[in-house]
């Protein structure tokens, strides 16, 4: 007989679960919280830090974090020109303890996995 789990989950809880997987899906989000995280906060940065990605696919993966807040979009208009720039929102920054444990999990998965 396998292992049980000593927790059980409620559907609320995994449809929550589902919710904060949806939010951090696709193949480039990661990689756009880290360009943010590293400081590149103008569009033509966030590209620059991530040459495979496609304008339009950065815009569409922006505009969801967007949706989602958990980056915020700020328009400068004070200078001149006028400028676009990406940040983190106050919410999200309880994405990064949640990523760690992510992180640290998927390292003891890989090497369950591939290491004899």
């Amino acid at each position: 007989m396998g292992l049980k789990c000593d927790k059980t989950y409620s559907d609320a809880e995994l449809r929550n679960l589902q919710d904060a997987l949806y939010v951090l899906n696709g193949k480039w989000k990661l990689y756009i919280l880290r360009s943010l995280g590293q400081g590149n906060i103008r569009f033509k940065d966030i590209k620059d830090s991530m040459p495979a990605i496609t304008p339009r696919m950065l815009s569409k993966e922006l505009r969801e974090l967007e949706a989602n807040h958990v980056i915020a979009r700020i328009h400068h208009q004070e200078d001149y020109p006028s400028w676009t720039a990406y940040e983190f929102t106050e919410y999200s920054r309880g994405l990064a303890p949640m990523m760690d444990s992510l992180i640290s999990w998927a390292e003891s998965h890989r090497r369950e996995l591939f290491v004899p």
